[in-house]
C-alpha cells in the first residue's frame, strides 16, 4: 500500500521560511520521481517542484530561486525548503509520486499540509 505523509506545514510571516517533508512507503523509492503540488482556495492544483529518481530537479517559475526540492533515498523522504515566502504561497501542499525516472504523470497523492503566509 502506497502512503505519502507530509509534515512541516504551518503559519509564517511573509519573508519567512518553512521546510516541508514527505515520508513515503510502499513505493520503489530509488526509482521513483516525486514532487510537490499545491492548491490555493478557489484555484486548481499546480505543480510546484519535481525531482527525478537520479536527482534532476525542476521548478515552477513562481518558486524558482526561492524553493528547493531534495530527496533522501536512505530515508525514503523528500523535502521542500521554502524561503522568502509570500502571501500567495498560501495553499495546501501535496507530496506526489510521478512515475519512474523523470517526473511524469502523478500516480499517488499525500493528504496535504497547510501552509499559510501572512503579510
Amino acid at each position: 500500500q502506497v502512503q505519502l505523509v507530509e509534515h512541516g506545514g504551518g503559519s509564517v510571516q511573509a519573508g519567512g521560511s518553512l521546510t516541508l517533508s514527505c515520508t513515503t512507503s510502499g513505493i520503489m523509492f530509488d526509482r521513483a520521481a516525486l514532487g510537490w503540488y499545491r492548491q490555493a482556495p478557489g484555484n486548481e492544483r499546480e505543480l510546484v517542484a519535481s525531482i527525478a529518481s537520479h536527482g534532476t530537479t525542476d521548478y515552477a517559475d513562481f518558486v524558482k530561486g526561492r524553493f528547493t526540492i531534495s530527496r533522501d533515498n536512505a530515508k525514503k523522504m523528500i523535502f521542500l525548503q521554502m524561503n522568502d515566502l509570500k502571501p500567495n504561497d498560501t495553499a495546501i501542499y501535496y507530496c506526489v509520486t510521478g512515475g519512474v525516472g523523470y517526473f511524469s504523470q502523478v500516480n499517488w497523492w499525500g493528504q496535504g499540509t497547510q501552509v499559510t503566509v501572512s503579510s
